[in-house]
């Protein structure tokens, strides 16, 4: 059995910034001048189409899975010593279009997890395909579930207690349901005992949505240990395995969960 206690802490860089509206190359130079503030961490944290902003145009923007960004993820990993990720549009080599996080490690190694739930309201179901399985990825002996959105209003998509040490949420959520985002990131921390880490985006789309930022990382008791309001710029959060042990030892609430199988 793992034991967390024999872990190192994590060290998170949340990145809450304006996107340029479908300028993936203004988009990517600006985020290399926050890049070069992140100094030495773990893990970056990018938002939701963090090239184009969150746009149903995916004929036109999509990239091939090996394409640009790719490649840019890649090199700014490389640069920082970290793990870089959020989510781009992306052509799959089956002719479909996905919201893919990509998950940029310094060795060159790139993983990924595809959106589970499309934002119908916004016609995102019309224009990209969902994800067909859940993912979870290892940083430095950390268990991290990569989640995208609109994904975070299913709770069951997210809950692996005990499992997953990290839920990682990647945005664009919209000023209007702020209230709604600020509520459900601690009940997710809080029914998976385990850490949370959300990066929104701050300022104006195309479609003249404002968005409030509201990055942040929580604790197993869904308590804020970071909140970047409605600030622009690179936030940092270190998380301690120990303090998560501890208190899985002391509420082990996930013994008593229902099971269940996802179809």
């Amino acid at each position: 059995m793992r034991d967390l206690n024999a872990l190192p802490d994590l060290h998170l860089a949340l990145v809450q910034t304006h996107l340029a509206w479908h300028d993936p190359q203004a988009n990517k130079a600006h985020l290399e001048t926050l890049l070069a503030q992140v100094g030495t961490v773990d893990l970056v944290i990018l938002p939701e189409m963090f090239t184009t902003g969150f746009t149903m145009q995916s004929e036109a923007l999509a990239e091939p899975e090996l394409g640009p960004t790719h490649a840019w993820l890649k090199a700014q990993a490389a640069a920082v010593g970290a793990v870089v990720t959020g989510s781009v549009i992306v052509r799959a080599e089956d002719g479909s279009h996905r919201n893919r996080l990509l998950w940029a490690r310094p060795d060159g190694e790139v993983l990924h997890y595809d959106k589970r739930h499309l934002f119908r309201m916004a016609g995102e179901h019309e224009h990209y395909t969902p994800g067909e399985r859940q993912v979870q990825f290892e940083l430095k002996g950390w268990r991290i579930r990569p989640l995208i959105c609109y994904d975070l209003r299913f709770p069951v998509w997210s809950r692996d207690a005990r499992d997953t040490d990290l839920l990682l949420y990647t945005a664009n959520w919209p000023a209007a349901r702020r209230q709604h985002w600020n509520r459900l990131l601690p009940a997710r921390g809080i029914e998976n005992l385990c850490y949370v880490a959300a990066v929104n985006r701050v300022g104006s789309d195309g479609k003249g949505l404002d968005y409030a930022g509201d990055s942040q990382v929580l604790d197993f008791h869904g308590d804020p240990l970071l909140n970047a309001g409605d600030a622009n710029g690179v936030f940092k959060a270190t998380l301690s395995a120990a303090d998560l042990a501890t208190y899985r030892a002391r509420f082990p609430a996930d013994l008593d969960a229902d099971a269940f199988v996802l179809r």
